[in-house]
């Protein structure tokens, strides 16, 4: 495997969350790592606690020119190099089937697949330098059906797919591609979606844990390892790979 140190390395969604646990663990191993998002605070916070090895970049992923400030900070913090991006920024979106919204599913598609695509459209020239890695961040909503969840499951579905047809695609360019399917880990997703309160959430992540086959919900930090071996693991690729405490197994005590 490839080491992660020295590699210059971009994150969507970087303030927060699984993003920020990927931040911290790549520049705890010596990585060159840009993380992007909209909320300036959170950004200053995890640049304050990385340090130099970590650059921040204020954008919205779901706008062209915010993209282009993303990858140039990166190319510019990576002394001209991109060796893996991390599409990890995006909502959570919950909707009934006899309620669909298009106007709703449109946002829900542009926020989760639509600018990750184009984000790793844009990073093909610089990765194919560095014999690179586009790393996308799924969930388990893909193997366990929640109802109200068709649009964010169906966004995810969509970014599993995205990964084999772009694996094929960019193999002979030397690009590897995976997709990591996280289950239940304490975010901020819920929340900045409105769709909780702080306490709500927290009582919903005990009352999922025991569907976990590990008995508890996972950390950001766990999913990061998956990420870590996705962007060095010199002979995967196109792969979706589940962080999820055995979540996917579909335990029954039944």
């Amino acid at each position: 495997m490839k080491s992660i140190a020295g590699m210059s390395v971009l994150i969507t969604g970087g303030g927060s969350g699984i993003g920020r646990d990927c931040a911290r663990r790549f520049c705890e191993r010596g990585a060159r790592v840009t993380i992007s998002g909209r909320r300036m605070d959170k950004l200053e916070a995890v640049k304050a606690e990385l340090g130099a090895q970590c650059e921040i970049v204020q954008g919205d992923v779901t706008i062209q020119a915010d993209r282009e400030i993303m990858l140039t900070a990166a190319l510019h913090h990576g002394d001209g190099n991109l060796h893996a991006l991390i599409n990890n920024a995006a909502n959570m979106y919950r909707q009934p089937v006899d309620g669909y919204d298009e106007d709703f599913l449109k946002d829900a598609f542009n926020t989760n697949v639509v600018s990750a695509m184009m984000l790793s459209s844009m990073a093909v020239a610089p990765l194919e330098r560095t014999e690179g890695a586009i790393v996308f961040i799924g969930s388990t909503h893909t193997r366990r059906a929640f109802p109200g969840a068709s649009p964010y499951a169906t966004t995810k579905a969509a970014l599993e797919g995205l990964t084999k047809v772009m694996a094929a695609e960019l193999g002979p360019r030397k690009i590897r591609t995976g997709c990591i399917l996280p289950g239940a880990v304490s975010t901020e997703l819920n929340l900045r979606a409105g769709l909780f309160t702080e306490e709500e959430a927290k009582d919903r992540y005990e009352a999922v844990a025991g569907l976990h086959a590990l008995g508890r919900i996972g950390t950001g930090t766990e999913v990061a390892e998956g990420v870590e071996y996705l962007v060095c693991a010199e002979w995967v690729t196109g792969v979706a790979l589940e962080v999820d405490g055995g979540i996917g197994l579909g335990v029954s005590n039944f």
